[in-house]
């Protein structure tokens, strides 16, 4: 019999592999890797495991779920997996969103929802943010501004986008305040002068930066947005794909500004590992989508929504959200200790279980290197983690919600370890 290893040459080299790592299994918060190591596994998939590797519930209701229906589609039939879902949403959700559209993946859903916000919105021109990350499909690159290599070769790419720059006070060596003010003066000069309001569908934002560096905007800032937008009647779409479900310790990090959007994309956390994305909004703005205007063969699959219900009833039932707070707080008070002994982190910041440490120079010059060799440093004591940021100078910390405090201890002390390694 051919090794599966002697597959891997033909895997396109368009895939980058952080970790020769192949996977025998996983549970909770650890991988097993077929050389027989276990590693302590805080990338959760980019945002995906929020329940854990193979959570019990969610392995069973999918179990149980591929035994009665794998696909029925959505424009054909109705099935109960999709209309649980649905319901269980409306439990986690301000009652305002009660309208539902399901596709695959995150870059899909926000498809659908700029699609939305053209339709109900009669106006083409969408604006998003410096750092932005939405996907790498044509529209979606268009509207993603955290690194040029998602763009490179492929423009040019669809029009009617305009950037911004997101409120990241630790970039400008401002106080949050003076940033949250200057970027929304910034917003409004660019109505002045690029796209006007009534040209303008709709504002894009991930609430917690993801891929562009794990930035938390001022809260002045978001209610801010939001004024703004009610005031030049246009939309505000969350893109929570990496923030939602939990990840922030509220089910949504939208909630942590209390504002409410117009749309809310969701995707990776919904599903614990299978492909399932949203786009959520209010009726009177869904029956302006006009009848059979998008859509999609998979799109609220049978397994993947009836993944969805478990997980959602997993993260209440075990209080999820709960622990993303306190183990939040634990990994956020270790890491700003380490940042005392190691100035080369120059900042730490993050909402629940969504934390960034950059790295930087003496000067306060982006320092990927070191960010990189302390990565790999983890990674050989069997902590997997990930970078991020326009520079590739920020570590991502993003365990699952179910991670226990002695993980958090254990990754703390592999991380220092790694640090007196790389800095010394």
């Amino acid at each position: 019999m051919t090794d599966y290893r002697d597959a891997i040459p033909y895997l396109s080299p368009v895939w980058t592999h952080y970790t020769p790592i192949i996977v025998d299994r996983a549970e909770g918060a650890v991988i097993y890797g077929e050389d027989g190591n276990a590693y302590l596994d805080f990338t959760c998939g980019i945002g995906v495991t929020n329940t854990g590797h193979c959570h019990p519930k969610v392995v069973e209701a999918i179990r149980q779920q591929a035994g009665l229906l794998l696909h029925g589609q959505a424009n054909i039939v109705m099935h109960k997996p999709m209309l649980e879902l649905v319901n269980e949403l409306r439990t986690v959700m301000p009652p305002v969103f009660d309208s539902f559209f399901f596709s695959n993946s995150g870059a899909e859903a926000i498809e659908g929802a700029v699609k939305l916000a053209r339709h109900a919105s009669g106006k083409p021109n969408i604006i998003t943010f410096q750092g932005s990350f939405h996907g790498r499909t044509a529209g979606t690159m268009a509207l993603t501004n955290s690194k040029t290599i998602y763009r490179s070769g492929y423009q040019p790419l669809p029009a009617g986008t305009f950037v911004t720059p997101y409120p990241y006070a630790f970039r400008y060596g401002w106080d949050e305040e003076k940033t949250s003010q200057w970027c929304l003066e910034e917003l409004e000069f660019l109505l002045q002068t690029q796209t006007a309001p009534s040209e303008t569908a709709a504002v894009l934002i991930e609430p917690v930066l993801g891929e562009g560096g794990y930035v938390v905007p001022p809260k002045s800032f978001m209610k801010g947005l939001r004024e703004l937008c009610d005031r030049n009647g246009m939309l505000l779409i969350a893109d929570e794909v990496q923030s939602g479900f939990g990840r922030t310790g509220r089910w949504f990090a939208f909630e942590h500004f209390d504002i409410l959007p117009d749309i809310v994309v969701s995707a990776k956390g919904l599903g614990s590992g299978l492909p399932i994305s949203g786009v959520f909004s209010r009726q009177d703005l869904m029956k302006k989508w006009a009848p059979g205007s998008h859509g999609g063969t998979y799109g609220g699959n049978a397994v993947a929504a009836a993944s969805g219900v478990a997980t959602i009833r997993a993260m209440r039932d075990e209080n999820m959200l709960e622990n993303a707070r306190q183990r939040g707080l634990q990994m956020m008070t270790g890491l700003r200790h380490l940042q005392e002994e190691y100035p080369v982190i120059g900042d730490v910041r993050g909402m629940g279980l969504m934390i960034g440490t950059e790295f930087r120079t003496p000067d306060r010059q982006p320092d990927k290197a070191t960010a990189k060799a302390v990565v790999h440093a983890c990674q050989d004591r069997r902590l997997l983690l990930l970078t991020c940021g326009a520079w590739d100078n920020t570590i991502r910390w993003i365990p699952p919600l179910v991670v226990t405090a002695a993980q958090i201890d254990q990754a703390l002390t592999v991380l220092k370890e790694s640090l007196q390694e790389v800095v010394g």
